[in-house]
């Protein structure tokens, strides 16, 4: 990383190019397609704030703002190909490696800084700092009480790519670590937990942001080479498509004058993070409530009608409250969000102990499991999955494809995440085996409890399931945990159901046939309905190894590791090439997994 950072920390960093750079000339009024300004929000609060600060300014001037919420890498590239109008969150030094060949060709252009001073690196809190861990060379002391883990914020973020260089390397000796990536707000969650418990923990930091109020923590010296001098001290800069100010004057000027503080941004992401405030309110409050720096970012600006943005908007009355039957159900909302929020906060204050001693035993079994398999060299687990396909099988053309196919994962260096992904999903479909087949079997057996479970599957298969790692990331914290429980829900029905059906299916005459002889239902479970369901359930379960891999993605998002993790760090950075990689491995996974594991057809012989 030392090399990659050194061309970054120069004054020539932040040098805007000539040209569109110049300050517009006040008093143009734009033509009728600047309009509509398209935005990028990176999903980072602080550009959430600024963002939404500037289109709620220029909806009370006539413009038609409207925000898409896009990676730092997609961001520039939406640019460089006129989806995109304005960038407000260019942050550097950490993203030059992101903009600089859009602004060597020129498609990106740097209107100028709108905040300095401030920071971005990593951090820890105040009480590990104290117990001795200052500096980036204290980390590695720190590593059992760290459990070898940074964490981080979304995948494909220049800040991760910064600490994975950093890893990859291994400076200051932290090669043996890895980085937790998951979201800003995923990352938070984990800090406010290991602060209720005062465990160590080093995480990325910036300033703007609440946590410097929220947390008393303090950002780690020594990390000059990864993230820049003064404690990755930073410059956002505006920066636009290219000829933007020239064929919009007057939003050209405007974005010229904006120019934001470290006070004023934390005052706005303290209203949406703690307050839980929707940007547009936020926004809203905060240029009411500061009309001094409204008035200097219109200065020389005109609305989009054409008259003076200042006294126009000095002029303008608030708008009247919407009325009519949609408002008044709208204002009598049912707290249906505040009371699941209420719920989770109690749970979460009253049930320490027990998540933390689910927490232990899931994160055990799942890091038994893939200690085990990395054990195994890799040509010996080869050659076991290629034997196992041929004992259930028999077919050799199979055990074939499945040894090529592991030995290509193994040559696309993806081997170690298929492990953690095969971790996952064999313990997912073990518990999920573990609960479902039981419950599918007393289903069966009554017909009121299957009556009872039918909306509930039916509500575990139809919410998306980003909504189940909400809860189990506020309950779990980051890791493996929250994915592997989310993975658990989502696949539970499918051998539920299943197994319900096969039971279900049973002929009568074998039933009567087997009470005739005197069974026990006992031994007419076993003995009779369980052989005779078998394929079914067999099915129940091929279903939910198949459900529980197509949820690795979605894991990934909170920090569970495995294949999911190069594809949303791909889709973040448009990296084709490792998009196309990992997907290819999670497709050839799928695909061993399947032939494996679904029942033979009867009658035939494979």
């Amino acid at each position: 990383m030392g090399t990659l950072c050194l061309p970054l920390i120069g004054s020539s960093v932040h040098a805007a190019p000539a040209g569109d750079t110049a300050v517009p000339v006040a008093g143009k009024r734009d033509p009728v397609g600047c309009q509509t300004v398209r935005f990028s929000d990176v999903g980072w609060t602080d550009v959430t704030a600024t963002t939404a600060l500037v289109a709620q300014l220029l909806r009370s001037i006539g413009y038609s703002p409207a925000v898409t919420v896009l990676s730092v890498p997609v961001t520039f590239a939406s640019i460089q190909n006129n989806d995109i109008d304005v960038f407000l969150g260019n942050w550097m030094p950490a993203q030059e490696a992101d903009r600089a060949r859009y602004v060597a060709d020129g498609s990106v252009v740097v209107i100028g800084p709108n905040l300095s001073g401030a920071k971005y690196t990593l951090a820890a809190p105040a009480y590990t700092y104290a117990a001795g861990l200052r500096d980036f060379r204290d980390i590695q002391r720190f590593a059992p009480a760290l459990h070898g883990s940074i964490y981080g914020i979304e995948p494909g973020n220049d800040g991760n790519r910064h600490v994975l260089e950093m890893l990859k390397q291994d400076q200051f000796g932290l090669g043996g670590f890895k980085l937790i990536e998951s979201s800003e707000q995923g990352m938070l969650a984990q800090v406010e937990r290991a602060y209720r418990d005062r465990a160590p923990i080093v995480f990325l930091a910036w300033e703007p942001h609440p946590m410097n109020m929220r947390f008393d923590l303090k950002y780690l010296a020594g990390g000059d080479e990864v993230f820049g001098p003064n404690y990755g001290g930073a410059t956002i800069y505006t920066v636009t498509r290219k000829g933007y100010s020239a064929q919009c004057p007057n939003m050209g000027r405007l974005l010229a004058n904006l120019k934001f503080t470290l006070r004023g941004e934390s005052e706005m992401m303290a209203a949406i993070l703690d307050r839980h405030e929707t940007p547009e309110i936020a926004a809203t409050e905060w240029l009411k409530a500061n009309p001094t720096a409204t008035k200097a970012w219109l200065e020389g600006v005109l609305t989009f009608e054409g008259r003076s943005a200042v006294s126009a908007l000095a002029h303008t009355a608030p708008p009247p409250p919407p009325g009519g039957f949609e408002q008044w159900i709208v204002s009598h909302k049912i707290p249906v969000g505040d009371a699941m929020a209420v719920a989770i906060d109690y749970v979460k204050t009253h049930g320490t102990y027990l998540f933390d001693g689910i927490s232990i035993v899931i994160r055990g079994t799942v890091d038994g499991v893939t200690a085990l398999l990395r054990a195994l060299p890799s040509p010996l687990l080869i050659a076991a999955v290629a034997g196992l396909a041929w004992v259930l099988r028999r077919s050799l053309s199979l055990a074939v494809f499945v040894a090529l196919a592991l030995l290509f994962i193994l040559n696309q260096g993806y081997w170690l995440a298929t492990l953690e992904t095969l971790s996952l999903v064999m313990v997912a479909t073990l518990a999920s085996a573990a609960i479902g087949v039981p419950l599918g079997i007393a289903a069966a057996h009554r017909p009121r409890l299957f009556a009872a479970l039918r909306p509930v599957l039916d509500l575990m298969q139809t919410l998306p399931t980003f909504v189940y790692l909400i809860p189990t990331l506020v309950l779990f914290g980051l890791g493996v945990v929250p994915g592997l429980i989310s993975t658990v829900i989502f696949a539970l029905p499918a051998p539920i159901r299943l197994t319900h059906l096969g039971i279900s299916s049973v002929p009568k005459p074998l039933i009567e046939a087997g009470e005739a002889f005197g069974a026990t239902p006992m031994q007419l479970l076993w003995k009779v309905e369980l052989p005779s369901a078998a394929s079914t359930i067999v099915a129940g379960i091929t279903q939910c190894i198949m459900l529980s891999l197509s949820m690795v993605v979605i894991a990934a998002l909170v920090g569970a590791g495995g294949l999911g993790v190069p594809v949303v760090r791909a889709l973040n950075s448009v990296q084709v090439g490792m998009g196309f990689e990992a997907g290819f491995t999670i497709v050839l996974l799928a695909i061993i997994l399947d032939r494996i594991s679904r029942p033979k057809e009867r009658g035939a012989s494979r």
